[in-house]
């Protein structure tokens, strides 16, 4: 018994050096992922092209077609249906066909070269630009001058200028590093207190800055969106973030994870809970599963009382399709390969985005996702489990509906991956789990997107107003931070500096606050 361990020991590397040269195209995503460091070998999964194919399926490449049952396949239980139409002639077959993957020959990563010399001023500013900030300056002026107008004057404020709108936000940014619930901990002569950051504004000055701060001072007669006072920063920053980089082919659509800090919410006490309002909003994103890289952000808000409000659809399947067709809207014609869970995945959405030139593998759930047009018998458990590693599959046209089990029945909808093709999951101690090559691409990309939120979501800053607007846009600039120091990563300048999330969040304070020379990336 104790040779069998060993040679399952020595097998264990094997296998995960295996899987790791199936994903080499994407060997990126280990590095981009904040102080990773040497313990991101640590996660088996790694990002699968749509190419790859394990050598378990070498077998199958000179096969264009194979019918019938693949091995792993479960055997249909008893009574059900063999023939080649399944489910009352809906179309669903049990002929299994070997397809190409989309094609992609697209390079993903950043557009722009930047120099070694590369601040963390100049990662951010890709984003979130002068001409922005200076946006940001007039609006919150006039917005003070109408409100001193209505409201009486206020002889403590003078107009806000450029560096005192960079400083302002750097304060603010400094919660995302310090994690102190109150920006105003930085004046307090406590833990959380900064003694650099305060002599260079005053908690007075800061105050009165953040009274009239704003993006859009004023609503036009038509603007009706609820979101006016800061879609035009959103609309900027996705400009921004399309302009600065170029997704890999496989993304991720999801809610990241912005909870609050755990560190409050186990300190403070239960009248503090209740005074915090819940978010009138929910975030969704569109995020690069290679790197990292949010591509695009999608805001809705929970107020809308008509029939396509947030309140009406919550956790149903129309708003999950209306919030993929919002972040897919950009992605037309280029062949990506889209992950869902199982609130978004759907046979109608996934044919209607495969029109478009948009592949999707999605987790199906029978409770959480709309499942017309599916074949009842793949919806539901078996009498008697399978084993770990069995599979069953159906197909119509290029969809392939798989079920395979592992604990229990985890149930598969794609268009992006051939059911002919065999992958497998590594476990450190179950060892090698064989599954369809679908199932490991979801399970390697996911993944990845589970390390992005232990990475990243921590440094999402900690500021919280009331205001529903103001909540997006920290969370946005929260985004636009990361994805910086993503672009850092994949740059020389990480090469000169290696800083990590923490020490890069730090620096672009700094520099916000004029307290470190900035070197132009020009």
């Amino acid at each position: 018994m104790a040779e069998g361990g060993g040679g399952a020991r020595r097998r264990a590397p094997a296998l995960l050096e295996a899987a790791r040269a199936r994903y080499e195209s994407l060997h990126i995503s280990d590095d981009v992922f904040g102080e990773s460091g040497p313990d991101s070998g640590g996660n088996p999964f790694y990002s699968t092209s749509a190419a790859s194919h394990s050598s378990s399926a070498a077998s199958s490449d000179d096969e264009p077609e194979r019918p019938g049952p693949s091995p792993g396949l479960v055997a249909p239980p008893p009574g059900a249906q063999e023939p080649e139409e399944d489910e009352a002639g809906a179309g669903w077959s049990t002929t299994l066909r070997d397809r190409p993957p989309p094609r992609f020959e697209d390079t993903g990563g950043p557009t722009r070269q930047m120099p070694p010399s590369a601040s963390a001023m100049d990662f951010f500013q890709l984003f979130v630009p002068d001409n922005v900030l200076k946006n940001m300056v007039v609006q919150t002026n006039m917005y003070a001058k109408k409100f001193q107008e209505r409201f009486g004057s206020d002889g403590a404020w003078a107009d806000v200028t450029l560096a005192e709108m960079k400083a302002f936000l750097g304060c603010v940014i400094s919660t995302s590093t310090s994690h102190c619930e109150s920006v105003l901990s930085i004046w307090s002569g406590g833990f959380y207190s900064n003694p650099s950051l305060a002599l260079v504004m005053s908690q007075a000055r800061f105050e009165k800055i953040l009274k009239y701060f704003h993006v859009v001072a004023f609503r036009s007669s038509q603007t009706t969106h609820g979101l006016y006072k800061v879609q035009p920063f959103l609309d900027s920053l996705q400009n921004g973030f399309d302009s600065a980089f170029r997704p890999s082919q496989t993304q991720v659509l999801h809610e990241p994870l912005i909870d609050e800090d755990p560190v409050f919410i186990a300190t403070c006490t239960e009248r503090e809970l209740r005074k915090r309002k819940k978010r009138k909003f929910s975030l969704w994103v569109r995020q690069c599963s290679s790197t990292g890289f949010i591509i695009q952000i999608y805001v809705h808000l929970k107020e809308g009382g008509g029939p396509d409000g947030l309140d009406a659809l919550k956790n149903k399947p129309q708003l999950h399709g209306m919030v993929a067709r919002s972040l897919c809207r950009n992605a037309a014609g280029r062949n990506y390969i889209i992950f869902t869970g199982p609130s978004i995945t759907s046979l109608t959405l996934f044919e209607e985005f495969e029109k478009q030139g948009i592949y999707c593998c999605g987790l199906l759930s029978p409770r959480k996702s709309d499942c017309t047009g599916l074949p009842p018998s793949m919806l539901s458990d078996p009498a008697s489990p399978p084993a770990r590693g069995q599979h069953q599959i159906r197909t119509k046209g290029s969809m392939s509906l798989i079920c395979w089990y592992n604990k229990g029945p985890f149930r598969f909808l794609t268009n992006a991956y051939s059911p002919v093709q065999q992958g497998a999951i590594i476990r450190r101690r179950a060892g090698q789990i064989p599954c369809p090559l679908a199932v490991e691409a979801f399970a390697a990309h996911l993944s990845y997107i589970c390390k992005y939120d232990d990475k990243y979501s921590k440094y999402f800053i900690s500021h919280k107003p009331n205001k529903t607007w103001q909540q997006v846009f920290w969370f946005a600039v929260s985004i636009a931070v990361n994805n910086a120091y993503i672009l850092y990563k994949m740059s020389d300048a990480y090469h000169v500096k290696r800083y990590s999330r923490a020490q890069f969040g730090d620096r672009l304070v700094r520099e916000l606050l004029g307290l470190e020379e900035t070197s132009p990336a020009h």
